[in-house]
């Protein structure tokens, strides 16, 4: 069998034309015509020997072979660019100043953190984890140097939207949110000011579902604890959940459909420093496949 190698320039058209959804705007993005980004995909369906894509209406999408492909491009570009960055960025010193919330701590925070280490072992990463009101006043104020954190229509530093996230009820895997006739719905909730606390409150007052608080966090990390108890139902969006809690089909549980919240990586400066950069997109690359 003839060994293959797959050329990483046209993997990057590739990824960059499924993530953009239009390989004509990939071919903008990457400075090159449309027509030799559709010979570099030829190119990678002759190395692949099995289509990636296929019409659907009036565009692509990916086969099972694509979607296996994609997988593994992404990895191998991740690895490029770490690879790159560590040989070139060995001599930069200093610090970086990075501020998320708990919901992204466990699930983002560990896999950016090593590949950043490995790359700068000279730079220093200071991890702040926050609430979203604390995470943009500390930006603002200059004791930040990015940030992830909730799109709260807030006046911030320079951001760049990562994604938009569904709000969803959350309760215990062990108990059913079975409400009483006449009894208030019971809430666990962070300690206001909270987003998510405040959407819950506003879709069951549109709903004329009658509510309490239950219990209170100054963490989440106490919140899922309530949850999990069955002291009651919650708000988050899918990312983060423990395996122990669930997310509620709003309509079987009686409940009222939340709104979406967007999310948005900070950064303090337009022109950041190429440390501050190369975390940041470490931190976009991670959200992308966790």
């Amino acid at each position: 069998m003839q060994r293959v190698t797959f050329d990483l320039d046209v993997m990057r058209s590739f990824v960059t034309g499924v993530e953009l959804g239009s390989f004509a705007k990939a071919a903008d993005r990457l400075a090159r015509s449309t027509s030799a980004v559709s010979a570099q995909l030829k190119k990678l369906e002759d190395q692949a020997g099995t289509p990636l894509l296929r019409k659907a209406g009036r565009g692509m999408v990916l086969t099972e072979a694509g979607e296996t492909m994609l997988g593994y491009a992404r990895r191998l570009l991740e690895l490029n660019d770490e690879a790159v960055s560590a040989v070139r960025g060995v001599q930069l010193e200093g610090r970086v100043r990075l501020g998320m919330q708990e919901d992204f701590g466990e699930s983002v925070l560990p896999e950016v953190l090593g590949r950043f280490k490995r790359a700068h072992p000279k730079l220093r990463v200071e991890v702040h984890i926050a609430r979203n009101t604390a995470l943009l006043d500390a930006l603002n104020a200059g004791r930040l140097d990015l940030a992830l954190a909730w799109e709260a229509g807030l006046h911030a530093a320079h951001s760049q939207h990562v994604q938009t996230l569904p709000m969803r009820w959350i309760a215990s895997h062990d108990e059913q949110p079975v409400r009483e006739a006449g009894e208030p719905l019971p809430l666990v909730v962070l300690e206001a000011p909270c987003l998510l606390r405040s959407a819950a409150i506003d879709a069951l007052d549109r709903a004329g579902i009658p509510w309490r608080i239950a219990f209170t966090s100054a963490s989440l990390a106490g919140t899922w604890a309530a949850v999990k108890a069955g002291l009651g139902i919650s708000v988050r969006t899918p990312f983060g959940l423990p395996a122990d809690v669930r997310a509620l089909d709003p309509r079987s549980a009686n409940l009222p459909a939340l709104p979406q919240l967007g999310l948005a990586l900070y950064r303090s400066e337009a022109e950041a420093e190429p440390a501050v950069e190369r975390l940041g997109e470490l931190v976009l690359l991670s959200l992308q496949t966790a």
